[in-house]
Parts: C-alpha cells; sequence; structure tokens
C-alpha cells in the first residue's frame, strides 16, 4: 500500500498554470517601483570613517539595530551599512508576516526551552506590540494590520491539531462552515483563528521607512558598500571595505543568511530558499467569489505548508511549501528562478481557489532563508565583547529581528537584562555538518516530512530521532 494522496496532488490544468503564470516577471512584487513606488538611495561610503557602532547589513535586524541604539544615545556616531541596496535580501521578499512568536512557533518553543516558554512568549506579544508602537510614534507608512492568523486544516489528520492547539488557549477552533465564512476554499475542513499575534505589514515599506526613521534620528547609511573582513583590537573593531577601513569601538553583524565575516558562524546556518508568486490586482468581484475581506493572514498546517495574504491592492501573495536546499549551501541569484517550483505552488493556488481560475500572476521570485538547526535566530559576542551578531531566524523574522536587535545592543552594554539571561540567547545551536553530509541530512528530513505529509502526519525513525535530538521541525 502505497502512500495517501493529499489535497495538493490533484491535478490541475497545465494550460492554466502556463497562462496564469506567462505575464509574471521575476523579481519580488514588494519592491518593484511600480508597486513600491520610488524609494531613496543612500550614497556609497566615501571613505575611511569611525563610529561608536557600526551595523553591518541592511535588513529588518541591521536598521532596527540602528534605531534601537539611536535612541538609546542620541550622541552616539552610528553607522550602518549595506553591500547592495537596504532589503533587497530577506527583507524584502519575504509575506509580511509580523509574528509574536520568538521562536518560530509555540511547539518548537515548548520542546526547547519548555522552562521558559511562558517568558518568551510574554516577551514576544510585548516585542510585537511595541513593534506596532513604533509604527505609530514614527508615523510609519507601511500598511501595518493587526489582523491576525486563520490556520487551516486541509487534510482530515489535521483538525485534531488545530482542535488541542485551541483547547490550549492559542486561538479559536472554526468548524468547517465557519472557517469557509472567513474564506471560502474547498480545502478547508476547520480553522484556528488566532486574532491578536500576528500583524501583516509591507515588508519593503518597512524597510524604506525604517531606513528614514534611522537617517532622521542620525544614522550615517550607506548603501553598495560591503565588509570584506573584520578585526578586532585595543582601539575597537575595524571593518575593511573597497572605500577604506571603518573603525568602530562596537560592531553588530547582521548578515543573516549571507556568510558572516565570523568564520565561526559559517555552519551554523544554511540557505534553504523559498518561492513566491504575486497576483494582479483582484477585482472587487474576484474578491467576493473567495469571500477574503477580514484580510487575514493564512497558512495551511502541513510539514510543507503555503502562507498567504492580500496586499493593500488587493494582490495575493502566495508562498511556501516548495522549499528547496542546494548542494554547496551557497547563496545564488542562480537558484532563484526555478520554474518547476513556481509550476508547483501555482498549481496549489487554484486547488486552494479553483474560483479565480482567471486570475494571472504579476511577480515570481525566491530567495534563501537562513535556517538554524533549532529553526530561530541565535546569538553570540566576539572580539573580546566588541562584536555582537545573530542569525537564524528560517523565515519568521519579520518581528524576531526587533527583539534580536535589543538584545544585541544588550550583549555590547555587557549587563544582565530578562533578554540577555534566556538560556535561548545564552547557548548557541548545534551547526550543520559540512557537505556532503548536510546535503544527504536535509535532503532526507526533506523527503520524510513530505511523506508525513501523505501518511496523516505520523513521523518516520528519522524525525523521530531529530525530535529526540532536538533537531526536528514541526511548523
Amino acid at each position: 500500500m502505497g502512500p495517501m494522496r493529499i489535497v495538493f496532488d490533484r491535478a490541475v490544468d497545465p494550460g492554466l498554470i502556463e497562462r496564469a503564470l506567462a505575464p509574471s516577471v521575476r523579481g519580488s512584487m514588494w519592491l518593484d517601483p511600480a508597486v513600491l513606488g520610488v524609494r531613496p538611495d543612500y550614497p556609497r561610503l566615501p571613505g575611511a570613517t569611525t563610529c561608536d557602532l557600526l551595523v553591518v547589513g541592511g535588513g529588518y535586524t541591521g536598521l532596527w539595530t540602528a534605531l534601537h541604539a539611536a535612541e538609546r544615545d542620541p550622541d552616539a556616531r552610528v553607522v550602518l551599512i549595506e553591500s547592495q541596496r537596504l532589503g533587497w535580501g530577506a527583507s524584502g521578499r519575504n509575506g509580511g508576516f509580523v509574528d509574536a512568536s520568538l521562536t518560530h512557533g509555540a511547539e518548537n518553543g515548548k520542546s526547547r526551552w519548555p522552562e521558559e516558554f511562558d517568558q518568551l512568549e510574554a516577551l514576544g506579544r510585548a516585542n510585537l506590540d511595541g513593534m506596532s508602537a513604533d509604527i505609530e510614534n514614527y508615523d510609519m507608512k507601511v500598511d501595518w494590520q493587526r489582523t491576525g492568523m486563520l490556520s487551516v486544516a486541509t487534510e482530515a489528520h489535521q483538525v485534531p491539531w488545530l482542535r488541542d492547539v485551541a483547547a490550549g488557549g492559542e486561538g479559536e477552533f472554526l468548524e468547517q462552515a465557519a472557517v469557509r465564512a472567513q474564506v471560502d476554499s474547498p480545502t478547508y475542513l476547520a480553522g484556528l483563528f488566532a486574532a491578536d499575534t500576528c500583524a501583516i505589514v509591507d515588508p519593503a515599506r518597512l524597510v524604506v521607512e525604517l531606513a528614514r526613521v534611522c537617517a532622521e534620528a542620525g544614522v550615517a547609511i550607506y548603501e553598495h558598500t560591503e565588509g570584506r573582513d573584520i578585526r578586532a583590537h585595543t582601539g575597537g573593531v575595524t571593518v575593511t571595505t573597497a572605500a577604506g577601513a571603518i573603525t568602530a569601538k562596537r560592531v553588530v553583524l547582521a548578515t543573516n543568511v549571507f556568510p558572516s565575516l565570523l568564520r565561526r558562524n559559517r555552519l551554523h546556518t544554511v540557505p534553504v530558499y523559498d518561492h513566491v508568486l504575486g497576483t494582479e490586482s483582484l477585482t472587487s468581484e474576484q474578491l467576493d467569489r473567495i469571500g477574503w475581506r477580514g484580510r487575514q493572514g493564512i497558512s495551511d498546517s502541513g510539514n510543507q505548508f503555503h502562507y498567504y495574504r492580500l496586499s493593500a491592492d488587493n494582490r495575493i501573495l502566495w508562498g511556501g511549501y516548495d522549499a528547496m536546499y542546494h548542494w554547496g549551501r551557497r547563496v545564488d541569484p542562480r537558484h532563484e528562478d526555478r520554474p518547476e517550483s513556481f509550476r508547483k505552488i501555482a498549481a496549489h493556488f487554484f486547488i486552494t481557489f479553483p474560483q479565480l481560475d482567471d486570475v494571472r500572476f504579476s511577480h515570481r521570485w525566491a530567495g534563501p532563508i537562513d535556517t538554524s538547526t533549532r529553526f530561530c535566530a541565535h546569538w553570540g559576542l566576539a572580539g573580546r565583547g566588541r562584536i555582537a551578531y545573530v542569525n537564524g531566524f528560517t523565515g519568521l523574522g519579520v518581528g524576531a529581528s526587533r527583539f534580536a536587535a535589543d538584545v544585541c545592543l544588550d550583549l555590547l552594554d555587557g549587563r544582565a537584562t530578562e533578554r540577555t539571561e534566556l538560556e535561548m540567547v545564552r547557548k548557541r545551536p548545534l551547526p550543520f555538518p559540512p557537505e556532503p553530509f548536510a546535503s544527504i541530512g536535509i535532503q532526507a528530513t526533506r523527503r520524510s516530512l513530505n511523506r508525513a505529509d501523505h501518511n496523516a502526519g505520523r513521523r518516520n525513525v528519522l524525525l523521530r530521532t531529530l525530535d529526540r535530538l532536538g533537531l526536528g521541525f514541526d511548523s
């Protein structure tokens, strides 16, 4: 007896998929000037300079670090450098889900830090509220909406999972009729709605607005300025660039999936490529067909899952499921255009919403997720306590990056805080093994997760072993 078929194994007309993908251009819809508008350019570093704090990396983590450093000490000279353009990596390519979780979901947090899980949940909620307050206080135009998160069951075995989560107080369980009253998909069997643990945001506008606020706070921002190496010495820390050396009293490395300036960190993350589609703007009539008026974020409940939401102009962002690891753990633009992955997730879109067979995709893109063996961020200090770093958000960093920035600044301050005393912060995860073992292990795990989805969620020997070793993942 072979594996059972799941809803996303249904056949979809190949002609429909090709027609829907034909108009799509390669690149993040969020960063498309037609969607984002004109955004400011920041200069290259003109030459050698000094500063109190240097931030390497111009995504969310780096920008939040720079902003909060300027808030803590308005007289400090803070410099941020980005090798390309601000937000060109994960910060401009993600789904714009701002989750309160710091641990990549409750189950991952409970299994790894059971004694401090309640504290981590409280800190995550406080961080989400703090982010909301920052956006309001600085009048950031980022399409911020506390719309909540809808998790849906598309297979019978997932229904009791959602019911159990609701029984634990983590949301409202919705029977099939109730969930389809929120958003109408024939694939939905049940749902779980968490009203206050997730927001949605325009991810690229968040980058633009964070940069604006940083610049207004006195942060010197330089684009197209790559940090090439780093050296700690008695006078501080020096990062070399093509334009000259930057000597700083302290440094925060916020490069995430990209190779760290600290070699010790290069085995602690691997790049896993996620694939995303963006539709053209839906008409009111098209939206009426599926009843999606609440603007809540949505994800389904398999090990391989989709995430989707509406943009401000009623495009559907549709991503996930077909995450890929490529041999050699290199971040390479050639991995970003994988036609078979885009065709697969396009088929899943039409399985989920057959009512939208006249909808076309305007954008297709991919990008690497900085995946760690514990599936959430880890921190550390180097260079005699003058260099702080954070990596490994594993795809749930839009909100957690703000918390991570505060941890980095606390670590550099050298004082104990509630954040720095967390076991989650004090202990590093296991590194990934070198090739070929990394590829063998990751691909075997990926196949096993797919098999579990096709076997009523039952995890095989490999997955159960990884669970016992603290390396398992159940999103």
